[in-house]
């Protein structure tokens, strides 16, 4: 519960759009994608494990808080049982960073370093990057374009516009999931001085943001077929935006817990299905 597994299809989704532009470029490494893979994945639950560990410290989360993807808030997990969980993933990072920094050099050391110090510092130290209100561009540079990037790179050893454009699109639906986070959770947020962008400016604010974050990640195919006019197939990814209609209407009339944790679920599945769908296309 506390690495939330089904989370997890964010980063796959990341990684295996990544993956597939470059077996569709004719240059893709299978040994290169699968360490990608890997350290996204633990990447994500580095940072899960990490937010769980740093809002509950600071009063953001508190024992007996509804949510059933947190194993730490009903008891089944305890702090020192957390800590040991995060060492244990920054040791396991080792082995596919050294891997990926081998093949692709010290570019990649630097991705690694950064996505280490965002993951651990997004909730925890003294001035968490979370509480002042940069989850949203951390999550949706380390979620987008530094993912889906940062996987062609290691593949191909090359990068370019359009592999950029294309991680803009997961990066969005990351913050979209953030957002939704962010607007169910604004009073106890707010009571901690936790100041992400709903505290901010309002719940209303988070809403548009939410609506625009999906939005503009399913019109980004239609950007990069005009920019380019290749991989016109990818735009069936664009019809992922009716999946989540469903969401976006919890979104507009609820902040109630248990249906923004649906929300949450819709949105991340939703950005799976728009990865698997923009994949294949760049294969046409």
């Amino acid at each position: 519960m506390a690495i939330r597994p089904s989370s997890l299809l964010l980063s796959f989704a990341s990684v295996f759009i990544g993956v597939a532009m470059a077996f569709a470029d004719g240059i893709g490494h299978w040994p290169s994608a699968a360490c990608a893979l890997i350290s996204a994945w633990l990447l994500h639950i580095l940072v899960n494990l990490v937010n769980d560990y740093g809002d509950l410290k600071k009063g953001a989360d508190r024992k007996g808080d509804f949510d059933p993807m947190r194993g730490i808030l009903v008891g089944e997990v305890s702090l020192d049982e957390l800590k040991r969980a995060i060492v244990f993933v920054m040791v396991l990072l080792i082995f596919p960073c050294a891997y990926l920094i081998l093949r692709a050099g010290l570019s990649i050391l630097l991705i690694a370093v950064l996505s280490i110090f965002a993951a651990i510092f997004y909730t925890a130290g003294k001035k968490p990057l979370g509480y002042m209100g940069l989850g949203d561009l951390l999550v949706f540079i380390f979620f987008g374009p530094v993912a889906v990037a940062g996987t062609y790179f290691v593949q191909t050893h090359e990068i370019n516009l359009v592999v950029v454009l294309a991680g803009i699109a997961p990066g969005l639906w990351a913050v979209g999931v953030l957002t939704i986070n962010n607007i169910r959770d604004h009073l106890r947020d707010k009571s901690v001085n936790k100041k992400t962008l709903v505290v901010r400016f309002g719940k209303n604010f988070g809403r548009k943001e939410y609506i625009f974050s999906v939005f503009v990640a399913c019109i980004i195919p239609f950007l990069i077929f005009m920019l380019t006019r290749q991989h016109l197939w990818t735009v069936f990814a664009s019809g992922a935006y009716f999946f989540s209609f469903s969401a976006i209407s919890i979104v507009l009339r609820d902040s109630e817990t248990q249906a923004m944790n649906q929300a949450i679920g819709i949105t991340v599945q939703t950005c799976f299905i728009y990865s698997l769908i923009f994949s294949a296309g760049c294969f046409f």
